[in-house]
């Protein structure tokens, strides 16, 4: 009976870690923040791209633009170690930016690490950016995004988040845009497991930082049902 409850103890205590570090996996997700998320406003978009494999670098980030939501100027800033290629887009009915009429804008950016060690590594992360606008009126942007793995793996960021607070298991980088002269536009980030929830998640990835906390808390609970095995046991023997 003592080595079934003993058994029973360790048990419930691996429960617990699994609990507790499954949520930091699932915190790692591609996710896109602005510094300022204004309908009809420029922004400073930042991608911030985590490595989710212990094995392989991620080598090569492919971000789709909305066409169905249009961005008139679009500008990269450089990345040190990474080179990027702008793909342009063909609208099918143009759209008006400064009084002019403009049929095509930048469908997809394409960020390449020049050479293997300039990839993400495990256990690390790199932001992207870029400035934007102006940001369509509409309440949210999806950006479709592929992470590409230095073993050959594809990780596909495109499903989108439903509206009921349910997130997919491939959740597209989601940004909340808030109406012009709207007192609270503060950075957005969309839905996070995480975090990629959390609109204004900040940059350093706090939402991974709590869901340590929970595994060191589990990892606490583990070693104290150990010791009050150990004492059951020592008690059993001393008897």
């Amino acid at each position: 009976m003592l080595r079934r409850a003993i058994r029973g103890l360790v048990t419930v205590g691996m429960a617990a870690c699994l609990i507790g570090i499954m949520p930091a996996v699932a915190f790692a997700h591609v996710k896109v923040t602005a510094d300022s998320a204004t309908q009809g406003g420029y922004a400073a978009l930042t991608f911030r791209v985590p490595n989710e494999r212990d094995n392989a670098s991620t080598t090569k980030i492919e971000v789709q633009l909305p066409t169905d939501t249009p961005l008139a100027s679009v500008s990269v800033k450089p990345h040190p170690g990474w080179s990027y290629e702008i793909t342009k887009t063909k609208l099918a009915a143009p759209i008006e930016a400064h009084g002019a009429q403009i049929s095509e804008v930048a469908g997809q950016i394409t960020w390449t690490a020049t050479d293997a060690k300039s990839g993400v590594q495990p256990g690390e992360y790199e932001e992207f950016s870029v400035s934007a606008g102006p940001l369509p009126n509409t309440d949210r942007m999806v950006f479709k995004t592929l992470q590409h793995y230095s073993d050959g793996e594809i990780v596909r960021w495109i499903q989108d988040p439903s509206s009921d607070g349910d997130e997919p298991e491939r959740p597209a980088p989601v940004l909340r845009l808030v109406p012009k002269g709207d007192a609270a536009s503060s950075p957005s980030t969309g839905t996070d497991r995480v975090s990629l929830t959390a609109d204004s998640t900040p940059a350093t990835g706090s939402g991974v930082g709590s869901a340590w906390a929970v595994g060191l808390s589990a990892a606490a609970l583990v070693i104290s049902l150990a010791c009050a095995a150990t004492m059951v046991v020592r008690t059993r023997r001393t008897r």
